[in-house]
């Protein structure tokens, strides 16, 4: 599955000021963001891979437009996928990716 390259040219845009942002391919054709050499977010095919941290997971799925992660037939323990309704707005997707770089900013 390819990723869409329109979300993932906004989220370049969106996140550069705030560090070392680095893109790169993930398993099954989507693109993985790292900020400062930890990943906080992807785009797919079908939506946003938002790393929000395992003990936020089942609140924000309980939010619109939000949805479990799989990988392999296995729920990612850390992370939820937004369908692109989401994030239509440049506003919507910087506070998704606002989210996801508190997180990893909580990690060592």
């Amino acid at each position: 599955m390819a990723y869409d390259r329109d979300t993932a040219e906004r989220v370049r845009r969106l996140l550069a000021p705030h560090g070392d942002v680095v893109d790169k391919r993930m398993v099954g054709g989507g693109l993985s963001f790292s900020v400062d050499g930890r990943m906080c977010c992807g785009v797919t095919g079908t939506g946003l891979l938002v790393r929000v941290g395992p003990d936020a997971v089942a609140r924000t799925l309980e939010e619109p437009h939000v949805g479990p992660m799989e990988l392999g037939g296995k729920r990612l323990s850390a992370f939820v996928l937004v369908d692109p309704a989401g994030y239509v707005t440049d506003e919507a997707l910087a506070g998704w990716l606002q989210r996801a770089r508190d997180f990893v900013a909580t990690l060592p």
